[in-house]
């Protein structure tokens, strides 16, 4: 099946996260959120990684963590790419961190 390309915002149920198993520095992966009003479930983490960038500063070379990546797969069936964003693009999207990547196992409709 192949990957459709989303890039869309997700909004991850408040109580959906588990504090006490995420590892310092990490963000708390939603085990629940909702995408197009539709719910979802993660059933299972496939991968997880970083992406790293340069700081833009006065010619830093240090390096942050700029997005956590989350392949997941749902109790759907789904297979998602997710990511959550360290810093907002913008003062207007400082709530929104979570983000759909891509989706298998759709159809043309979701």
């Amino acid at each position: 099946m192949s990957e459709k390309f989303i890039s869309e915002a997700i909004r991850p149920v408040p109580d959906s996260v588990d504090l006490a198993s995420t590892p310092i520095g990490e963000p708390p992966l939603p085990r629940r959120f909702f995408w197009r009003e539709t719910e979802y479930a993660v059933d299972e983490i496939l991968d997880s990684h970083k992406e790293v960038g340069r700081d833009r500063t006065h010619g830093s070379t240090d390096k942050y963590v700029r997005k956590h990546w989350f392949r997941v797969r749902t109790t759907s069936g789904h297979v998602m790419n997710l990511y959550f964003e360290r810093q907002a693009k913008s003062k207007a999207q400082r709530m929104t961190r979570w983000w759909l990547y891509t989706i298998e196992g759709c159809d043309s409709s979701s």
